[in-house]
């Protein structure tokens, strides 16, 4: 009689706990996306930021991610997930829905960076928002690489 417990189960890939989750693709994904998402945020603020609008979403996207992905970070560290499938899913959707709106914050740096070539004090503002925008795109990646490579896991 074949049994359906725990054999069943243990077929699926274990979840990472601990400093294994910094070796195992696509959670190494995770702290990049936070140093990245962290430059946009110190980036986008050493600017005088001559739109509040655009660039405010940056920030806010941008922190709000950071802290996030931090909390998830920890929690994969701690090992709360206790190897639930629901933790999958909580991820994919965690990092797709991140991904759609800092491609949205990207874009908007991108302007951002555009209308700041000639303003005031146009040299150092146009390059801190290049260097802003360029990881706002980065940061992007990283979040789409991550909720793909969990979907095709």
């Amino acid at each position: 009689m074949a049994s359906v417990g725990p054999s069943a189960a243990s077929t699926q890939p274990a979840l990472p706990s601990g400093p294994a989750v910094f070796k195992t693709i696509p959670y190494a994904f995770i702290l990049p996306e936070i140093l990245c998402g962290t430059w946009v945020w110190i980036l986008v603020a050493a600017t005088s930021v001559s739109l509040p609008l655009l660039q405010g979403w940056v920030m806010y996207v941008s922190l709000t991610s950071c802290l996030i992905s931090l909390l998830l970070l920890l929690s994969y560290l701690l090992g709360l997930h206790r190897n639930s499938e629901n933790w999958k899913v909580l991820d994919s959707l965690y990092h797709g829905i991140t991904a759609i709106l800092y491609m949205s914050a990207a874009v908007l740096q991108a302007n951002a960076t555009i209308n700041s070539e000639f303003g005031t004090n146009a040299p150092l503002n146009y390059q801190l928002n290049c260097a802003a925008s360029f990881f706002a795109f980065l940061t992007t990646f990283l979040y789409i690489l991550h909720a793909f490579s969990i979907y095709y896991q």
